[in-house]
């Protein structure tokens, strides 16, 4: 007879619409996504304005009604029926939030992009070790089943050595338009704003899933970066500086055997878009290019459903296309339950695709590991590293106050 599932009790840290979506998948029932041995629930959410937001976001989400509401971050970490904090805040405040949760000795999954700087993930690694703590970078996008489709048919050999992954993360936002008061987390430098941060992490995350993760992690080397960025200089953002565009050509390097030094190239904006007619998704995101052929995955790069196989010589010496498509599973038609992220519903019973990153946390702590393989801590502060290097070279710059290893400090 199969063991009861395990529960493992969220608490949620901010209550946006990242913290919604993410807390609607949470609750979903995780057999309806074939996963039968770990349970979720929510045991406590704070907001930082007032308790009443959120008991109000308790109840918007369906969360228990034994739920606890906190209105400051500093009590609610002192509940002891937390075992893991999600944490929901902008990039700017995530080393604070975070190191708060840790030092309160709570496991942490914490939203992308990781921290401000690599300096900052390497502190809060640090603590977790040794504090003996779970911590994960929350990019949800990994733990898909398309994501671990395309690791497993690069390790496989299918297109031979991965030569050159080229991923876009646009959008067409206007942001003079849309963001005229220079306050929206998108471009203002106070909440380290800008395309790199938000969207280009995900072009990133497929040169890095790609050509960096499916390598054998004892022959891993660090990569060579270059970059140019375009300064977003959009009315009331009073010369400080976020990125606008950013264009990433980045070398992985690994031995002769394995084919030499691979190329990647990442680009993001929040003035065009990666495909230029809204959501009808004809043209690839993503495309991971190897001398048998490429995969090509379809955007959106963060939530992505198809990709494509294609492999140039086959059997016959005619080339041999798969097109996958992998459906978000959830409650199903007809169970009146919805998700998305802002104003974007997805069809009726829908997952999003969060809960399989809290699927990925839930079984590294039942299991006792501090960290995931899919995601280490070592790969998450390359790739902090790698965005220290791109604001670098192109100027980008943000307040002291969000860059600083001062804790705590008062944003």
């Amino acid at each position: 007879m199969s063991s009861p599932p395990q529960t493992i009790r969220w608490g949620i840290l901010a209550t946006g619409g990242i913290a919604q979506t993410f807390t609607r998948d949470l609750l979903v029932d995780p057999s309806t996504r074939g996963v039968h041995n770990i349970k979720h629930t929510v045991v406590a959410a704070s907001s930082s304005s007032s308790t009443s937001r959120a008991q109000d976001f308790l109840e918007e989400v369906g969360a228990p009604s034994d739920a606890k509401a906190y209105g400051s971050y500093e009590e609610f970490v002192k509940d002891p029926n937390i075992d893991i904090v999600y944490v929901a805040t902008p990039h700017s405040h995530h080393y604070q939030n975070a190191r708060l949760c840790l030092e309160a000795g709570k496991n942490v999954l914490c939203e992308k992009a990781f921290t401000v700087n690599a300096a900052q993930a390497r502190k809060l690694v640090d603590i977790a070790k040794t504090k003996n703590l779970f911590l994960m970078e929350a990019v949800w996008t990994r733990y898909f089943p398309l994501s671990i489709w395309v690791r497993e048919t690069i390790t496989s050999g299918k297109l031979g050595p991965i030569a050159r992954v080229t991923a876009d993360n646009s959008m067409a936002l206007n942001p003079e338009q849309n963001f005229p008061d220079g306050k929206h987390r998108m471009v203002n430098p106070d909440l380290a704003g800008g395309a790199l941060l938000d969207l280009g992490i995900y072009s990133l995350t497929w040169l890095f899933q790609s050509l960096y993760t499916t390598q054998d992690p004892k022959e891993r080397q660090k990569p060579v970066v270059q970059a140019i960025q375009k300064i977003y200089t959009g009315p009331n953002v009073d010369g400080r500086s976020s990125d606008e565009h950013s264009s990433i050509v980045i070398s992985f390097p690994r031995s002769k055997d394995a084919g030499g030094d691979a190329h990647g190239i990442a680009t993001t904006s929040l003035v065009v878009a990666t495909d230029p007619v809204p959501g009808e998704h004809s043209i690839p995101s993503i495309r991971i290019q190897g001398p048998r052929g490429e995969i090509q995955v379809f955007p959106p790069a963060f939530r992505p459903t198809r990709a494509k196989l294609i492999i140039s010589n086959g059997p016959d010496g005619k080339p041999v296309v798969e097109d996958k498509t992998f459906p978000q599973p959830g409650p199903g038609s007809g169970s009146g339950w919805t998700n998305g992220f802002g104003s974007d519903r997805n069809a009726e019973g829908e997952g999003h695709g969060m809960f399989w990153e809290a699927d990925e946390a839930a079984r590294c702590i039942l299991s006792g590991q501090q960290e995931s393989a899919t995601l280490s801590w070592d790969e998450s502060i390359i790739i902090m590293e790698t965005m220290d290097k791109v604001r670098e070279y192109g100027g980008s710059r943000f307040p002291e106050k969000i860059e600083t290893l001062d804790f705590p400090v008062a944003l």
